[in-house]
């Protein structure tokens, strides 16, 4: 391997955004490691992306799967450059705040705060102890940072502790050369975004079909955070489909 070539691990690789990030990260020239919690997915990835690829099956919200994949990436790598940390859950759909069950709201809170948080946390630990110190973590954040939708009380939760987290990475990683950004989404065409065009409930109680975006034009957004100088670091940024009903959501 070049020893130029920069290094990434990208969660949820197997499917939507995390695999067109990946496949966008491995055009560029980037050595790729895929995460996700079942490995079909993941090789369909590697097999699309081409290059320098490893794919390692791990739950984000399980510590020993998080240390596991981190260590594997070290053994292959060295090193780490970036971190992209979008494996996530969407939680129960439709459902009222006064319906959803201990567990439901404990399964998004497991994946999307504390996975997001012990992948960053183990990305931290690589990126400050390596030479040259330093690397990113870009998280994926949501519309759902700043605006919810009606019954999504835990994923729209999840997604506010999301910025939180990344204005602590940013602080924390100043003295390391550790860069921190945010990507906030909205309406990227995928599976979890499919009901979107058949009709999805608004503010005023009424269901409307909704634009989207080409998930490629997240991944290239992706690419440019990344590849900036760790002088440089986009802190926040929202990329959404042009007409959806955000500004002014409500």
């Amino acid at each position: 391997m070049n020893p130029e070539t920069k290094i990434a691990v990208v969660t949820g690789a197997g499917s939507g955004i995390g695999r067109a990030v990946a496949l966008a990260l491995a055009g560029a020239g980037w050595s790729v490691a895929l995460a996700g919690r079942r490995t079909g997915p993941l090789e369909e990835t590697a097999r699309e992306a081409g290059g320098e690829t490893l794919c390692v099956a791990a739950d984000v919200s399980l510590p020993a799967d998080v240390d596991r994949l981190f260590a594997a990436v070290r053994e292959r790598y060295g090193r780490l450059d970036l971190l992209f940390n979008n494996a996530g859950t969407f939680g129960p759909r439709g459902v009222a705040v006064e319906d959803i069950g201990y567990q439901e709201w404990r399964a998004v809170v497991d994946v999307n705060v504390t996975g997001s948080f012990l992948c960053a946390q183990a990305a931290f630990r690589q990126m400050r102890g390596q030479d040259p110190q330093g690397g990113r973590i870009i998280n994926n954040g949501s519309i759902s940072a700043h605006a919810p939708r009606p019954h999504s009380i835990a994923y729209t939760t999840t997604k506010h502790a999301m910025t939180g987290l990344t204005k602590s990475l940013s602080l924390d990683g100043r003295p390391y050369r550790i860069a921190c950004g945010q990507i906030d989404i909205g309406n990227a065409a995928t599976d979890m975004t499919e009901r979107m065009q058949a009709g999805i409930l608004q503010a005023h109680g009424e269901l409307m079909a909704e634009p989207v975006m080409d998930v490629r034009d997240v991944a290239r957004t992706v690419l440019h955070m990344a590849e900036l100088p760790l002088d440089a670091n986009v802190q926040f940024a929202t990329v959404m489909a042009t007409t959806m009903p955000y500004v002014g959501r409500g």
